[in-house]
């Protein structure tokens, strides 16, 4: 999973510092077309390495090993890694960051994972007994929950709202920037 997440972790601290800087100069439009944009490309390369991955499953566990076990193994949880939702949390995270609204973007996650996603995992994985399989379901699960409520307030986004926030923001910093210089 790991080797999966360079891109979209890029794609993701990308928007954040680019929306971030379009509400901060007061371009709300530009920070819709950030995002709008950095999805796109956040699809693309999912479709892309997921696909790539998906078709080359049967060769890519050796790149782990080339031990029979670990190579099933891999070929059977390829499946499970080629849908994209976890590298589109990434991009929502960064835009969620990047929107000044963190702290919500935490509690979505905290709910995905530990209220849906851990207890899908638990329930498929020991219970059902589908093991290593449940799991990731369970991941995939708790990715999906936070897509979809990420998306839904992406989607809700007063983007000129946010730009007034970040400028009052930028504004309160720039007057305590000031009296700790004049207090020095």
């Amino acid at each position: 999973m790991s080797t999966l997440f360079p891109i979209p972790e890029g794609i993701g601290a990308a928007a954040s510092t680019r929306v971030s800087n379009e509400l901060g100069a007061d371009n709300p439009r530009s920070a819709r077309i950030v995002v709008f944009t950095a999805l796109l490309i956040a699809l693309l390369e999912s479709v892309t390495v997921g696909a790539a991955l998906f078709f080359s499953r049967h060769v890519f566990g050796y790149v782990f090993s080339n031990d029979k076990e670990v190579i099933d193994y891999v070929t059977n949880r390829a499946p499970l890694l080629s849908f994209f939702l976890p590298y589109l949390v990434v991009l929502k995270s960064g835009i969620a960051r990047g929107s000044g609204w963190q702290d919500l973007g935490a509690y979505i996650n905290l709910a995905a994972y530990y209220l849906c996603g851990i207890p899908v995992a638990v329930v498929l994985g020991f219970w059902v007994k589908m093991r290593g399989k449940g799991l990731w379901i369970g991941l995939q699960a708790g990715s999906f929950l936070q897509v979809l409520l990420l998306s839904a307030i992406t989607s809700c986004i007063d983007w000129h709202k946010q730009a007034r926030k970040a400028r009052d923001r930028l504004l309160e910093s720039d007057v305590e920037t000031q009296a700790q210089i004049s207090g020095d």
